[in-house]
Order: structure tokens, then C-alpha cells, then sequence
């Protein structure tokens, strides 16, 4: 470049410089420089470098515009990048600068922008602040739309249809301004002006995308089913997967709706539920659905998993669940499912129908909710003139029968005899006879027969009852009048058509002999062994023979009889063979009774007979000049029974050998022994009569003298008045004046406390007390026999201390003379008392070894009946279940449910259903649980934790209708019982909780 060129350049550069300096001065300030520079950021969405210049230019600037300006688009930017106090800034803004053309843009921009986010409570914060009247047409359709659907998605559906309404019209905003405007209706339930909404929409796009799904609903809640099937299926393929759940649903209830139940079942399978979760009505459609299909197992599913429902949706699916389980033959359910219908009023023919079959099937397979005759009355007094009253009637007096409540079922026939005929009344009066007379209560069992008899239209129950009358007189010790009862027996044409007809030469052959016609007896019982059907009756008809045979002196047709009784080998075999020996004697064979006894002695060897035995052969040593025998035979005796009342009679008889012999010192000690062991006995008055003899013998009458007035029971001095003032009481009391013989034994204790019969005395006086009720009187009297040691009384005595105590359940003070008696008891029925009774008061004091070890002896007791023995397994049973042994418990309940009668029966039942449940028979465990509400039904506790039991195995069965409404009726039904209504609540706690995992109708918290 030459010189020239670089002086021409140098002068254009001076003049531009110049130039470009005088128009920055004019024009191009360094603070506008800044601002357009931070605008054109903020333009590009640079927000926190536009802030930043923006800040700068308004701290520096001297223009009150650019200074707005700059505040404006700081306090946007800060709203754009979220700062905290973004806010704020606009608020300042707006307060500072209060005549800024951009305040309502500030306004408008920042709802806009919160808008466009989708922040919509913060948009409409702004909008309230935006001046509508100085704002652009074009603002104003964007402002009332934006604002119209931010209240729409803020769930204010009124509002926003004010601002939306505004736009309705608009070509930018119109269609989704109907649209919402038409969901805003849809969702309040105005499905025509929903309808008519959606109809105006143009838009193709929404259309296409959005519109189809909700004119299905719509069309659907407008019960155009079949527009709706078709506009859902259409929807389908473009569906989301929720809206593809919802669709299904959908189009299953239209199919529903339309009664098209197969076709409406695969879409209702395909519904998912809200969030996851049917609902009752989802179950009830389609369980209905299957109902209509015949599939009935598989509505019986859907219905099942209806928990807690109280509308006539649930009325409506309970009904049909228990129809359903008709249909499979599951009664049980049905009775449950029914019930549950009947007490919901939502649909009256519904409610009445299930009552009608609720009580139909609580009568034919029981109820354990209520008593079976109260669900009759209820429907009866509910539906008075009802077309099913008369079949009503019926059931209900059988359903007294058949829950076996017969005083309930003669109390409703004597206030109403129209409900049934003459012959139901004969019958309910006979089982009623039989049940109190099963009580032992014979005295109101008589009755009970005698007024089946008045009533004699069938000639079965007529026989019946009067074999049963007859029984009666006879437990009653009427023995005439049970005579005469079964000789009408006997001449009744239907006699030998019921299964007493069997029993009854034994019954004749037992009155005749306890009315002491012994050998009309014997006629009796030789036909006993041919008609007998068990053994052991056999075995009894042969023993009475015998002792028939024995009253009436024909020893040898005694032993005949005795011996096929051996042969039998039944529980007596030790009288037997103990009788044949002392019949054996009374024929002069002295040999073969000494033989007979020493091999009875040596055969049976825990024979209560054993004392008995050992005296008599004591005394035929004696008699047949064995002394040294006898002696030692009384010896034995006497060590092995010292409570035995043969012991003193063996003594004595060893002092009167001595005294015999002209042993006299031996002879007077044998006899002081007799008065100090056994003082206040007969034996020991005999003792001292014959020591006097032996005294007088030896010449020491002095010493006897001085012996006997150390001895509290003989008064020599009184003797005389001590006789006539027991005679006088005696003689009332065998008179039975028992007020004056009361006041006689009274007296005479009080003066003569030891006297001669101041035991008898005692006894008489205890037994008078007795049978007045004056147990605690008795109970003293009894205990003084008994502490008297051996005699005729002391068993008997004992025995009364033992029933009184135990009757008041003082198990404590009843042990000790339970186990006194159970050493010396020669009755075996006494026996039995007292270890039955010994067992008890053992399990009551928690010694269940004990408590098995008498239930054991029990158990191998002889001749016990069917209540004892299921006594003593219920006792094994339970002590079992205490001790944690539950698989001897469960042996031990399966034993006692073969015999046992009664609360015992209803508690072996429960057993048998738990031990089932714990084996996870679930089905077999339900059976029992039945069984126990239908043939159990008054022992309610019982009842109450079989329905437990029944709901646990409903639930394992996957019957979660079964198992909540059970519980439930148990809380409701059995309050009185809080350990049942605990368990109760806890069971039910734990399966709503599951069940409101896949139920939204199910409240967990609920109960």
C-alpha cells in the first residue's frame, strides 16, 4: 500500500470515528446498551444472565422507564427460574412502580407462565390480579380460557364453567372450551348436558383422541347400552391401559344391562378395578353374570367377596349367593346367606323370601345363631296370615322337637293346640317324659306320660309311654304302681312292636322281686336270657334269678344260676362265685364253701366281697372245728379291712372262740380291743356283755366295773332311760313323723351324747335333715357317724358327706372323704361316686395327673353307665388339652362323642371340629360345627366357638363372605361371652385387612 492510499484510509476513519462518537452520545448510552442487551437475553431464555444485567441496568440507570423495565423483566426472570421470593419481586415491582405500562402485562405474563407449567393454583393467584379492563381483545379470550381450565383443574368446576362459557365460541379456544365445559357436566353427573356439550365439538383431533371414552360413559349412564358397546369397543384399540380397564367395564355392564350375561362376562374379567380394587357391585355383576350363565360355582366366588355390603346391591347378592349354594347343595352357607338377606329391608320380596328360606333350612339342618323355634316365631308374627303360615306352624313345633327343647314345644302346644294335631302333642309329650326321666327327674316324667296317654292317636307312642310311666313308678320305688303300668304294657296289642318290648320280663321279673314275690320273679327272669339282646343285661337276669332262688331257699337252682353268670363273664363275676360259695354252705357242703371261698379270695383279689368273703370262711372254719383257721381267717380280715364293718364282728367272734375255749385272758383282750377300736359299735356292746361273762367266770367283777366306767358309751346307771328315750324317737320316725322324730333324736343326743344308739341316732337325724334340705344340719349329723369309725351306717353316712360337699362343688373338704369312701366302700355304685367325683376335684385343682389316674380307675369300674364314662374321657380330654397332649385330647373327645349326651356332647362335638381345622379337613370340621349347631343348640357357648371355628374354615376355603358374616353375627349374638366375641373381633380384624387389599368397599378399621 503507497503512502497516498494510507492517508486517504486514515482520513475516512477520523470522520467515521467522529460521527459514531456524536451519535452514541445522542442515542447509544451505555445503560440502554445494557438493556437491550439483557432483553435480548431474556428473549433467548438466558434468565439468570438477563437477571443479572437487568439487576445492574436498574441500579445504575437514571430513566425511570428503563428502571421499571429492568425491575419488570428481573422479577419475570426470577419467576421463570423458580427462585424463592419470585414472588415477591413482582409484587415490589408492581408497588413501586405503579404507572408502568407493563404492570398488568406483569400480571398476565406471570399467570401465563405459571399456566403454560401447569401450576395452576399459582396461575390463578395472578389471573385475580390481572385488570380485565385494560386488556387486549386477544388477551381476553386467552385469559378467559386459561383461567376457565385453571379452575377446572383446581376441582372448582363452577367457577371455571363461568370463564369457560366465555370462550364457548372462540375459533382458537371453542372446541376445548365445550370440551371441559361438556367433562365439567359429565362429572357432576348431568350426562344430557354433557352430551349435548360434546355434540357441538368440531375439533377432529379431539375428537379422535379424547372424546370417544367419555361418550361411551356417557352414552352408558344415559342407558343407551348398546351406542355405548359400540363407541367403547371403537375406543379400545387407541386406549391407554386404564382407559382399556375402564372401556371393558364399560361395555361388560352394557352387555349386562342388556341381560346379555355371556357376552357381558369376558369384558367384566377384564376389568382391573379403581386403583387396583373391585368393588362390591364389580363382584355382584359379574357373579350375577355367572348366576344367569348356571355357572353357579363361579358366581358363588364373585358373591362371596361381598364383605360388609348393607345396600340392595348386597340384598340383592346375597340372596342370590345363598340360591346358589342351594344349587351345590351347601346348606350351611345357604342358612348364612339368607340370613344375611332377610335382615336388609332395601327390597321387601327379597327380605321376606329369605326369611321364609332361612327358616326353612335352620329347621333342617339347625341353627346356631338363634334357637331354631325363635326364627319360626319371628316369621309368624312378622307375616301373619302369610300363605306359609300353616307349613310355618308345623315346623315350628318340630323344630322344637327336633333341637329336643320339648318344655318349650308343650308350653307352645298348651297355649296354642291349633298348631298341631293330637298326635304331635302325643308324641312331644312322650320325648318330653323321656328327657326328664334321662335327667333322672321322675316325678314330672310321670306326668309327661300320662298326658301322652290322654292323647293316645298313635298306638306306638301310646305303648311307649306307657312302658315309660311304668319305669318311672319304678325309679320312684312305686313299685305297685310300675307294676300295674307294665302289665298294661304288656296287654297293649303294639306292645311287641317297640324295642322296650324287649326289656320287659327283666322289668316285671325287678318289680315283683323289690316287691319280694320272689318266685314270680324267678318266672320272669328264666326268660330274660332268651330275650335279652346285650350281655349285660343277660348277665344281671341270671344274678337276680339266682338271689330269687336264694331268698326262696333253692340253693341248688341258686348255684345253677350263679354259675351261668360265671359263664358270662360279665363285671359281677365275683358275686357269683362269692354266692355260689355260701349257697354251697346253706346245703350242708361245708367242704366246697370253704373251697369256693379261698379260691374267690385267691381269684379276685380287688373284690369289694373280699371282707365279706373272709368272714364267712373264717366262721365255716370255726364251725367245722378248724379254729386255728378261722382264727387266722379273722386275723386276716381284720389287717387287711380295719374299716370294713365285718372287722369288729370278727374280733368279736375271735373273743367269743377264746371265751369258748377257755382262753379267758385271751378272750378279754380280743374283746377290750373291740370296745377300743370300735367304741360306740353293736359289736362293741356285745364286746362288753360277753366280757362281763368272762369277768363273772375269772371272779374279778371289781376290775370289770372299774373297765366300765371308763367307757363313754355305756351308761349303767342310765341304761334304762337311755333305751326309752331313743325307742320314742325311733318309734315317730318309723311312723313318719318326722317333726316329732326330729325333736326326739334332738333330745336324745343331747342327753345321752354317747349313748348305746347315739350312732343310729345320728344317722336317722342327719337323714331326716337331708331329705328336708337342710344340708348343712345333715352334714354335721353325717360326719359324726362317720368319724365313729366302722358300722352299719358308716358307708351310707359317707357317701351323704361326699354328695353334700359335692354338690356345693367344695372339692377341698370334698377330697379327704372321697377318698375315705372310695378305701371302704362295699357298694360299687359308691365306689364309682367317689372316684368320678375324686377325679373332678382334681381336675378343678389343676392336677391333671391325678385327674387321669381316677379317670383310668373309672373307666375300669364295672357296670357304669354311658354318663360316667363320658365323665371320665371328657376328664382325660381336657386334662390332655391342658397338659398340652393334644393328640390323646383328641382320642380321648372322639371316645366321648360316641356316649356322651348333652353339654358333654356339645363340648366332644367342638373338639372333634377342632381337631379337623387343626388337620386342615376344613370341609369335615364344618360338618361337625353343624352337627353341633343342629343337635346343640341351647349350650351356646359351645355354639359360640364352633361359628369361630366354622369362619376360620370358610376363610381357608377362600369364602370370605362366610367367614366376616359368621364373625360377625358372633359379636352381635354373643356378647355375653367375651372371650368368644374377642376372638371374634381379632379374626375378623385380620381378613377385612387382607380382604381391602383387593375390596375398596371393605373398611379394615370396620368392625
Amino acid at each position: 500500500m503507497n503512502r497516498r492510499t494510507t492517508a486517504f484510509l486514515f482520513l475516512i476513519f477520523l470522520g467515521f470515528s467522529l460521527l459514531c462518537t456524536a451519535q452514541e452520545t445522542k442515542i447509544y448510552s451505555h445503560e440502554q446498551k445494557q438493556f437491550q442487551d439483557a432483553l435480548a437475553l431474556y428473549n433467548n431464555q438466558q434468565y439468570q444472565a438477563s437477571q443479572a444485567l437487568f439487576e445492574k441496568v436498574k441500579s445504575t440507570t437514571n430513566d425511570y422507564e428503563t428502571e421499571a423495565n429492568s425491575s419488570y423483566y428481573a422479577a419475570n426472570a426470577a419467576i421463570r427460574l423458580n427462585q424463592r421470593g419470585a414472588d415477591k419481586l413482582m409484587e415490589d415491582f408492581v408497588e413501586r412502580y405503579p404507572t408502568s405500562t407493563k404492570r398488568n402485562s406483569a400480571f398476565m405474563d406471570v399467570a401465563d407462565y405459571y399456566f403454560e407449567t401447569g401450576k395452576y393454583p399459582y396461575a390463578l393467584k395472578w389471573y385475580k390480579k390481572v385488570d380485565k379492563t385494560a386488556m387486549a381483545k386477544s388477551d381476553e379470550e386467552r385469559f378467559n380460557f386459561n383461567n376457565g381450565y385453571a379452575l377446572y383443574a383446581s376441582k372448582k368446576p363452577k367457577e371455571a364453567e363461568r370463564y369457560l362459557s366465555r370462550v364457548n365460541n372462540s375459533k382458537k379456544y371453542g372446541s376445548q372450551a365445550k370440551y371441559y365445559l361438556g367433562y365439567v357436566a359429565y362429572e357432576q353427573d348431568d350426562y344430557d348436558e354433557a352430551s349435548a356439550r360434546f355434540d357441538k365439538i368440531t375439533d377432529p383431533k379431539l375428537l379422535e383422541e379424547k372424546l370417544s371414552y367419555y361418550q361411551a360413559d356417557l352414552n352408558f349412564k344415559l342407558g343407551n347400552f348398546e351406542k355405548a358397546i359400540e363407541m367403547a369397543k371403537k375406543q379400545l384399540p387407541k386406549s391407554d391401559r386404564r382407559e382399556i380397564s375402564e372401556l371393558n367395564k364399560i361395555i361388560g355392564e352394557s352387555y349386562f344391562n342388556l341381560e346379555k350375561y355371556d357376552e357381558a362376562i369376558p369384558y367384566l374379567k377384564q376389568y382391573r378395578g379403581k386403583r387396583g380394587r373391585f368393588n362390591n357391585t364389580d363382584y355382584y355383576l359379574l357373579g350375577y353374570s355367572y348366576y344367569k350363565k348356571g355357572d353357579f360355582e363361579s358366581a358363588i366366588g364373585q358373591f362371596n367377596k361381598i364383605i360388609g355390603g348393607d345396600n340392595s346391591v348386597a340384598q340383592n347378592a346375597y340372596y342370590h349367593l345363598a340360591e346358589c349354594y342351594l344349587k351345590l347343595d351347601k346348606k350351611p352357607e345357604a342358612l348364612n346367606a339368607f340370613r344375611n338377606a332377610s335382615q336388609m329391608d332395601f327390597n321387601p320380596e327379597i327380605e321376606k323370601d329369605a326369611l321364609l328360606n332361612y327358616a326353612r333350612l335352620s329347621y333342617e339342618i339347625g341353627n346356631a345363631y338363634e334357637p331354631v323355634p325363635q326364627v319360626m316365631t319371628t316369621y309368624l308374627e312378622k307375616y301373619p296370615k302369610d300363605e306359609h303360615q300353616e307349613e310355618l306352624q308345623e315346623l315350628l313345633v318340630d323344630s322344637y322337637i327336633t333341637s329336643k327343647n320339648f318344655d318349650g314345644a308343650m308350653e307352645l302346644l298348651e297355649k296354642n293346640a291349633s298348631y298341631a294335631s293330637d298326635e304331635t302333642y302325643q308324641k312331644v309329650a312322650f320325648y318330653s317324659g323321656v328327657e326328664l326321666f334321662v335327667d333322672t327327674n321322675y316325678e314330672d316324667a310321670l306326668e309327661r306320660f300320662s298326658k301322652s296317654l290322654k292323647k293316645a292317636e298313635n298306638p306306638i307312642y301310646e305303648a311307649r309311654s306307657q312302658y315309660w310311666k311304668a319305669e318311672s313308678a319304678y325309679r320312684l320305688n312305686r313299685f305297685d304302681d310300675a307294676l300295674v303300668a307294665f302289665e298294661q304294657f304288656k296287654r297293649n296289642p303294639s306292645a311287641n312292636k317297640v324295642p322296650e318290648y324287649s326289656q320287659l320280663d327283666y322289668n316285671l321279673g325287678y318289680c315283683y322281686f323289690k316287691l319280694k314275690d320272689y318266685k314270680t320273679a324267678v318266672t320272669y327272669f328264666k326268660n330274660v336270657p332268651q330275650s335279652a339282646i346285650d350281655e349285660e343285661r343277660k348277665n344281671d337276669a341270671y344274678l337276680r334269678l339266682g338271689d330269687s332262688y336264694f331268698v326262696t331257699s333253692n340253693y341248688k337252682a341258686a348255684i345253677t344260676a350263679y354259675d351261668a353268670s360265671s359263664k358270662l363273664n360279665g363285671p359281677e363275676r365275683d358275686y357269683a362265685a362269692f354266692q355260689k360259695a355260701i349257697c354251697s354252705g346253706f346245703i350242708g357242703n361245708n367242704t366246697a364253701k370253704i373251697d369256693g371261698l379261698n379260691q374267690f379270695i385267691n381269684r379276685y383279689p380287688k373284690s369289694i366281697l373280699r371282707d365279706d368273703a373272709l368272714f364267712e370262711l373264717g366262721n365255716t372254719y370255726v364251725k367245722t372245728d378248724k379254729e386255728a383257721q378261722g382264727l387266722a381267717s379273722y386275723d386276716k380280715l381284720i389287717n387287711q379291712f380295719s374299716k370294713s364293718k365285718f372287722a369288729p364282728r370278727a374280733m368279736l367272734r375271735q373273743g367269743l372262740v377264746h371265751y369258748n375255749a377257755n382262753r379267758n385272758e385271751q378272750a378279754l383282750t380280743k374283746l377290750k380291743s373291740v370296745v377300743k377300736e370300735y367304741p360306740n359299735t353293736q359289736e362293741a356292746k356285745q364286746a362288753v356283755a360277753t366280757a362281763k361273762l368272762v369277768y363273772v367266770d375269772l371272779g374279778r367283777v371289781s376290775e370289770y366295773a372299774a373297765w366300765v366306767r371308763n367307757l363313754d358309751f355305756v351308761e349303767v346307771t342310765d341304761s334304762e332311760l337311755d333305751a326309752a328315750s331313743f325307742e320314742a324317737a325311733d318309734r315317730k320316725y318309723a311312723q313318719g313323723n318326722t317333726a316329732a322324730a326330729i325333736r326326739g333324736y334332738e333330745d336324745y343326743l343331747k342327753e345321752f351324747p354317747n349313748g348305746s344308739e347315739s350312732i343310729k341316732a345320728n344317722f336317722n337325724l342327719a337323714q331326716l335333715y337331708f331329705s328336708k334340705g337342710d344340708k348343712e344340719k345333715a352334714l354335721a349329723k353325717f360326719r359324726n357317724v362317720t368319724e365313729s369309725g366302722a358300722g352299719d351306717y358308716a358307708e351310707q353316712a359317707l357317701t351323704r358327706v361326699c354328695e353334700i360337699y359335692v354338690g356345693r362343688q367344695d372339692y377341698q373338704s370334698a377330697i379327704p372323704y372321697l377318698k375315705q369312701l372310695e378305701g371302704v366302700a362295699e357298694i360299687v355304685q359308691n365306689r364309682t361316686f367317689a372316684q368320678s367325683n375324686l377325679m373332678k376335684g382334681y381336675y378343678g385343682q389343676k392336677n391333671y395327673e391325678q385327674t387321669l389316674a381316677y379317670a383310668e380307675k373309672v373307666l375300669n369300674a364295672p357296670k357304669i353307665d354311658n354318663r360316667i364314662k363320658s365323665d371320665a374321657q371328657i376328664m382325660i380330654a381336657r386334662s390332655a388339652i391342658e397338659t398340652g397332649d393334644e393328640q390323646r385330647a383328641e382320642t380321648a373327645f372322639a371316645e366321648v362323642k360316641k356316649i356322651a349326651t348333652g353339654e358333654t356332647a356339645a363340648e366332644a362335638w367342638y373338639y372333634d371340629a377342632y381337631f379337623k381345622n387343626k388337620n386342615q379337613d376344613f370341609e369335615a370340621s364344618n360338618t361337625s360345627v353343624q352337627k353341633l349347631a343342629k343337635d346343640y343348640a341351647s349350650y351356646k357357648e359351645w355354639g359360640g366357638k364352633g361359628l369361630v371355628l366354622m369362619a376360620k374354615n370358610f376363610y381357608a376355603l377362600g369364602d370370605a363372605f362366610q367367614a366376616t358374616y359368621i364373625l360377625d353375627s358372633v359379636i352381635e349374638n354373643f356378647s355375653e361371652f367375651n372371650d368368644i366375641v374377642a376372638e371374634a373381633k381379632g379374626e375378623l380384624s385380620l381378613i377385612k385387612a387382607r380382604e381391602a387389599e383387593i375390596n375398596s368397599s371393605v373398611n379394615p378399621n370396620e368392625n
